[in-house]
């Protein structure tokens, strides 16, 4: 894998985390994290979940291009703690057409 894939995939890294931390908490209180309300990121799940997951619905893109990718990066390095696949969150950004990586995404 290349040094510009593995930055890409680092990227969508964090949005895999806060999206599987939204998944976690079920509350009607929603917590705003990097431009995002929580209960927004529950319409992301069947595309980052599962071996083959189906590509990301239109309410999930809108989600994610609204996301702020840069705010995600600062929480990269947890996935793996939440069993997170950086791959699958990486190919959900790229279905919903994001194709601009935060310079603190690149680290």
């Amino acid at each position: 894998m290349g040094k510009n894939d593995t930055r890409i995939l680092m990227q969508f890294a964090v949005l895999a985390m806060v999206l599987t931390a939204a998944i976690m908490v079920k509350e009607a209180t929603s917590v705003t994290i990097c431009k995002i309300d929580t209960n927004d990121m529950q319409k992301c799940r069947p595309a980052v979940t599962g071996n083959d997951p189906p590509p990301p619905v239109n309410d999930c893109c809108v989600v994610v291009r609204a996301a702020d990718l840069g705010c995600f990066c600062r929480f990269k390095f947890y996935l793996p703690i939440l069993g997170i696949d950086p791959s699958k969150v990486a190919a959900l950004v790229a279905k919903c057409g994001v194709t601009t990586i935060p310079p603190s995404c690149r680290a």
